[in-house]
């Protein structure tokens, strides 16, 4: 487990401190909100929670929260094979081309994209104003609703007393990336405000070639040769993240505005390489909490609202220009076609779609009875979807392929018609929790919740959640926790239509797990800490495009089972050394054809080590494993390769009052490190899989004033 800094370290106001500046004992005292919604510390969290903290994220050199999340065992960070090379977080073996089985949470409420209900598509999470990151492993659902299936990552921003003045900061290094910053927190007339500004950019790593592609096929089909494979992944991009916030005792506004511009396709909308496309994402949130302070006695209640905007215009050029294709009678990409079209200007699609979601919700905590803390939740959610689209194949543009040989670049809006990729759509989620933290004895803790949420477009679920924590002496702390969530089906599961790759199913039922988890937290010695974590799931109702005469068709296709263990040990060698390390191992399997789920890790170990060679000097190194995945079983592409990747960290602070230094180089023995590109119902998976970054290598400087 890597412990974050203790609420007493900030109390201090130190920003200055590095991460080995206190022991284990005092890192262990954090409080953390993810695993209960309420402040409980770690040791007693009724969940397998992992806490990382901004000067550990400064020692790691990471730059986004992919870096970030790398470290956390049985979490891997992995790339969607049809979805613009999304990253996926795959928690235990659950894995999905949207990944809408992780919730992302910033500052507790959700960063969500309705239309496929996962992440906004391209999101990068810079790290400069993160004060720590909570990862909780396991089914959050009798917490926070649909789609904490897997698991719950919640970011919370730095508070006006941890930046303690102003931080300006640059980084520049290979492919290049280049980025700065500027953060400041400041009191003002009893008002807490911070702000925060982040801008990056890089023009991608130009040696992650593929071989070939789908139109590879298609040319050895028609005799064409318009394939830009060998070529490499189209991964540039330019990140603008700007956020502001202000409290004081009672109220708490928070505002964010996040763009990502010009961010290249991977391998490809329809995975055959498009260099000149490009994606913009917009993301804007807002929020605002009130809290009475106590008016009854008692009682601590607080009324929570957010709103999200996303906004995203996508930029396909499915098949290069040149490429002939067999186009349906539907006018679609087909494997049963109706004609052969050559499109001179390539095959277009550029879907376009607006998402709005405003949450309004009470919280109420009640500790009027002896040894227990009572949370109830009320509140109500409105997701919306707007959607607009100009191509030109699909329906309404191609009416009869057998007739039409060939079709230019001139592109046919249908938008408002029912010829578009999704129509706009809408859902109200009203919903009620109720949790008791109830303190046995003093070494006995039972902590027992359910969750009640209402959809007005499928129906309702319930989720229930208990937790036994005993404190079985002074060094061992045991955990019996059992929970179940659901993943309610996105409105791109339930209504996609006219699409080659993907069509909706408004008969979807919502996937849900069962886990049962047992976990151990032993403290033989102040200087060394160890957890295991064992676990059992059975997930029911998977959501996945299963292949049919019409296309790739949203289905409940599958079961899965899993069981595992994660152990994690912290060592503190003495001031100067600090190793953090786990061994993640699973075995998930389709409880019906009982083959190994396909892609993920079975196994995967990290280790992290931090010298403080001398004052102001600390050198990092992480190494991360993966190993253990395997094919589908249709899939017929040789094994997927392990790999190692080692990084390195070097940061000098006060080099001059204030000023400090980084010098960081990433996968240092250059690896020819491959995420797995599966077909996940699209036409064709990237047949040498999909090549990670190379060697890098990067400089940084940042000053506090």
């Amino acid at each position: 487990m890597i412990y974050a800094v203790s609420d007493l370290a900030y109390a201090q106001n130190d920003t200055r401190l590095d991460y080995l500046s206190l022991s284990l004992e005092e890192l262990g005292k954090i409080k953390v909100s993810i695993a209960t919604g309420n402040n409980t510390t770690l040791d007693q969290a009724p969940a397998a929670a992992t806490v990382i903290t901004a000067k550990q994220i400064e020692a790691l050199g990471a730059r986004t929260l992919d870096d970030v999340l790398e470290t956390v065992p049985g979490l891997h960070v992995s790339l969607s094979g049809t979805n613009r090379l999304d990253s996926i977080y795959s928690i235990r073996g659950i894995n999905t081309t949207f990944n809408a089985q992780v919730l992302l949470l910033v500052n507790g409420f959700p960063i969500q994209y309705s239309a496929t209900g996962g992440r906004p598509p391209l999101f990068r999470q810079p790290v400069n104003n993160i004060s720590r990151v909570e990862v909780l492993r396991g089914p959050g659902s009798a917490v926070y609703g649909a789609d904490a299936f897997s698991g719950v990552i919640n970011i919370i921003t730095k508070s006006a007393d941890e930046i303690d003045g102003t931080e300006v900061g640059a980084r520049t290094g290979s492919f290049g990336f280049r980025e700065t910053w500027f953060q400041t927190g400041q009191t003002l007339n009893n008002w807490d405000l911070t702000f925060s500004f982040n801008h990056q950019q890089s023009d991608g790593d130009s040696d992650r070639i593929i071989d070939s592609d789908l139109q590879t096929i298609f040319d050895g089909a028609f005799g064409t040769s318009a394939s830009l494979a060998p070529g490499e992944l189209s991964t540039g991009y330019e990140l603008i993240d700007a956020s502001i916030s202000l409290k004081n005792k009672n109220w708490k506004f928070n505002a964010r505005a996040w763009q990502s511009n010009n961010t290249g396709n991977g391998a490809g909308g329809g995975q055959a390489l498009d260099p000149q496309s490009t994606d913009d994402v917009k993301l804007f949130t807002a929020d605002a909490a009130y809290n009475t302070n106590r008016w009854l006695a008692n009682w601590n209640n607080s009324i929570k609202l957010n709103y999200s905007y996303i906004g995203i215009d996508a930029n396909f050029t499915i098949l290069p220009p040149g490429s002939t294709a067999g186009i349906g009678a539907d006018g679609n990409l087909s494997t049963t076609p109706a004609g052969a079209i050559t499109f001179p200007d390539g095959l277009i699609g550029n879907p376009s779609a607006t998402t709005e979601d405003i949450q309004i919700e009470s919280v109420n905590i009640y500790e009027g009875l002896d040894n227990h803390r009572i949370r109830l939740t009320v509140g109500s959610r409105h997701q919306s979807v707007k959607t607009s689209e100009d191509k030109n194949f699909g329906p309404g543009v191609i009416t009869n392929p057998a007739s039409t040989p060939i079709v230019d670049g001139t592109l046919t809006d249908v938008s408002d018609t029912e010829n578009v990729f999704l129509e706009d759509a809408s859902r109200t989620i009203n919903f009620f929790s109720l949790q008791d933290e109830w303190s046995i004895s003093d070494n006995l803790d039972l902590i027992a919740g359910v969750r009640y949420d209402d959809y007005s477009d499928f129906g309702d679920t319930t989720n229930p959640r208990v937790a036994l924590v005993w404190h079985t002496n002074k060094t061992l702390t045991t955990k019996l926790l059992y929970g179940s969530a659901f993943r309610a089906p996105s409105f791109g599961d339930l209504g996609l239509q006219n699409n080659p790759a993907a069509l909706g199913n408004e008969d979807l039922e919502p996937e849900t797990i069962d886990t049962f988890e047992l976990a151990f937290n032993y403290r033989p010695r102040s200087y060394l800490q160890t957890n295991l974590n064992l676990f059992s799931y059975q997930a029911k109702d998977l959501i996945e495009f299963v292949p049919s005469a019409v296309g790739n068709i949203a289905q409940n296709a599958r079961d899965q089972e899993g069981y595992g263990f994660e152990w994690e040990v912290n060592w503190e060698l003495n001031k100067q050394w600090r190793f953090n390390s786990s061994f993640a191992w699973q075995n998930a399997r389709d409880s019906d054809t009982n083959d190994d789920i396909a892609d993920v890790p079975g196994q995967q170990f990290t280790l992290n080590a931090f010298w403080k060679i001398a004052p102001h000097w600390l050198l990092s190194s992480q190494i991360n494993w993966v190993g253990d995945r395997v094919r589908a079983a249709n899939d017929n592409r040789s094994s997927i390769d392990d790999y190692t990747i080692t990084d390195f960290t070097l940061r000098r602070q006060n080099i001059y009052k204030n000023f400090d230094v980084s010098l960081g180089v990433r996968n240092i023995f250059d690896e020819n490190a491959r995420e797995p590109s599966t077909s996940n119902g699209s036409l064709t998976p990237i047949p040498g899989d999909l090549p990670l970054e190379g060697r890098s290598f990067w400089a940084e400087v940042r000053y506090q004033f």
